[in-house]
C-alpha cells in the first residue's frame, strides 16, 4: 500500500478551508493586534504560559485554528468539544484523560466551540477544573461574553476579542491556498485580482467563506488550455444567486446608504427596502446599516416616536446575534417601522445649534447655584447658595436659571406638531409658564 498518495487522496478529501488551516503562528494571517510579535498573548505562547481563555470574534476569523496552533506550539494534548453535541459527560471524560496527562507532566487544552450554547450548569462544570489547573480552557463564541459566558468562569479566563478579517487578509490567503495547495496546484486555478477581490468582498470577512467560494468555483469552472479558469461568472455560479462588485468604501456605498435614509426620512418603506437589499445581496455588513438606522432614529423621528430608536436598536442587537443572512428581515422590520413613523427634526437641528455655542462659551463657568459645595472653601465662594431642590416644589419644577448669564432664556429644543412631540411641545409651553410664575416671586 502507498501510504503517502493514500496521505495525499484523503487531503484532497477534506475542504479547502482545513487543508489550508495554518499549523504555526507563522502562517497565521490576521489578528495582528491579537498574536503580534509585541502581543502579550504572542509573548505567553512563546514562554509556555498560557492561561484560560475566551475567543470571541465572528466566524471564520481564525479561533478554531488559533486554539489549535497554541496546542500545537506549546505541545499540549488538544482535545475539543461542541456545546451543541456535548454535555456534562464529555466534559468530565475529557478531564479525566486531562488528569492523567497532568500526572506524566504533560497539560491538556480544551477547545470548547460555541461555549455560549452551554448553560450555566455546564459551564460550572468547568470550574474546578481550571481553578486546580487540570485543563486549560479555550472557549469559542461569537457572542459577547459579558452576556453569554457565566461571570464565575469569565472571571478565570482571559478574553481576547478577533476581529473579521480586512479584504486585504483575505486575498492573502486566497492566494496563499492557490500557490500552496495540492489540489489547487493541480488543477492550475486562474483567478483575476478582480475576481479575488470579489470573492473578499461577498466573504464579509469570513477566510472559511472566501476559502469554501473558491473550492466551489474551481470544481465547477471551465478548462481553458489545460488552466481552470474562474471567472465573475464562476463566482456567482458558485453562490447560486447574483452578486454584483461593491466597493464598500466607494461612491456606490455612499450613494446607496444616501439612498436609504432619504427614503426612511420621506416615509416610502419600499423604495427603503430597495435599497436595503441593494447593500445587503451586494454583501454590506448588516452592522453598519443598523448604525445608520439608529443614526436615523434619532436625527429624523426622535421624540415624535420615541420607541423609533428602541426598534433600531433591538435591530442591531439582532443583527449582531444572527449576522445575515438571517437577519435581513429584522433589518427590514426597522427599515420599514421608521419609514412609516412620525418625523421630526428637532432634536438635530438643538444639537446643531448648541454646538456653535458650546463651542464659543468654552471658558463660561457653570453657574454658581448649580456648584456642588464640596468642601467648606466651596461654601464660602457661594458654591450651591442658591440651588432649590425642584422635588421640593408642588409641580417638580422651580424658577432657577441653568443656563450661563451670557445664554440666559437660550431656546435650542423647539418641539414640532408630529406625533409625541406635540405633547412635549405642549409640556413645555406649561413648564414655562410655572417658571414665569416662580421667578415672578
Amino acid at each position: 500500500m502507498n501510504t503517502i498518495f493514500d496521505f495525499y487522496e484523503a487531503k484532497d478529501q477534506e475542504p479547502l478551508a482545513e487543508r489550508m488551516r495554518p499549523e504555526v503562528l507563522e502562517d497565521f494571517i490576521g489578528q495582528e493586534e491579537i498574536i503580534g510579535k509585541d502581543s502579550s498573548l504572542r509573548q505567553m505562547i512563546e514562554k509556555d504560559s498560557i492561561p484560560s481563555m475566551i475567543l470571541w470574534g465572528p466566524p471564520g476569523v481564525g479561533k478554531t485554528t488559533l486554539a489549535k496552533i497554541i496546542a500545537k506550539t506549546t505541545k499540549a494534548d488538544f482535545r475539543q468539544l461542541s456545546a451543541v453535541a456535548s454535555g456534562v459527560k464529555e466534559i468530565k471524560e475529557i478531564v479525566e484523560i486531562a488528569k492523567c496527562n497532568k500526572l506524566e507532566g504533560g497539560k491538556t487544552i480544551l477547545f470548547v466551540d460555541e461555549i455560549h450554547r452551554f448553560n450555566k450548569a455546564q459551564q460550572d462544570a468547568f470550574l474546578p477544573y481550571v481553578e486546580k489547573g487540570d485543563i486549560i480552557l479555550i472557549g469559542a463564541t461569537t457572542e459577547n461574553p459579558s452576556f453569554e459566558v457565566n461571570a464565575a468562569l469569565l472571571s478565570r479566563c482571559k478574553v481576547y476579542c478577533l476581529k473579521s478579517l480586512s479584504k486585504e487578509a483575505i486575498i492573502k490567503i486566497l492566494n496563499r491556498s492557490i500557490q500552496n495547495d495540492q489540489k489547487l496546484k493541480k488543477d492550475k486555478v486562474e483567478i483575476s485580482e478582480d475576481c479575488l477581490e470579489m470573492i473578499a468582498d461577498i466573504s464579509c470577512g469570513d477566510a472559511r467563506s472566501a476559502l469554501n467560494t473558491l473550492e466551489i468555483s474551481t470544481n465547477i469552472a471551465k478548462k481553458v488550455n489545460g488552466k481552470t479558469k474562474i471567472t465573475k461568472e464562476t463566482i456567482e455560479q458558485a453562490l447560486s444567486q447574483k452578486v454584483f462588485l461593491y466597493d464598500k468604501n466607494g461612491e456606490e456605498h455612499y450613494n446607496l446608504i444616501s439612498a436609504l435614509h432619504k427614503s426612511m426620512r420621506n416615509s416610502d418603506p419600499d423604495a427603503a427596502l430597495y435599497y436595503l437589499a441593494r447593500m445587503l445581496e451586494a454583501g454590506e455588513n448588516p452592522l453598519y446599516i443598523a448604525r445608520r438606522l439608529i443614526r436615523f432614529a434619532s436625527e429624523d423621528i426622535g421624540i415624535a416616536n420615541p420607541n423609533a430608536l428602541i426598534q433600531a436598536t433591538a435591530a442591531y442587537q439582532a443583527a449582531h446575534y444572527l449576522g445575515m443572512p438571517e437577519c435581513n428581515v429584522n433589518l427590514a422590520q426597522a427599515v420599514v417601522y421608521l419609514s412609516v413613523s412620525a418625523k421630526s427634526n428637532s432634536l438635530y437641528q438643538a444639537y446643531e445649534e448648541v454646538k456653535k455655542d458650546a463651542l464659543a462659551t468654552l471658558d463660561e463657568k457653570v453657574p454658581l447655584d448649580l456648584r456642588n459645595a464640596v468642601t467648606s472653601l466651596d461654601s464660602q465662594m457661594g458654591y450651591g447658595k442658591n440651588y432649590q431642590y425642584a422635588h421640593d416644589f408642588e409641580n417638580k419644577i422651580t424658577g432657577l436659571q441653568c443656563l450661563p448669564e451670557k445664554l440666559k432664556n437660550k431656546k435650542y429644543y423647539n418641539p414640532s406638531m408630529q406625533g409625541k412631540e406635540k405633547d412635549v411641545k405642549n409640556r413645555l409651553i406649561e413648564i414655562e409658564k410655572i417658571k414665569k410664575e416662580l421667578r415672578k416671586k
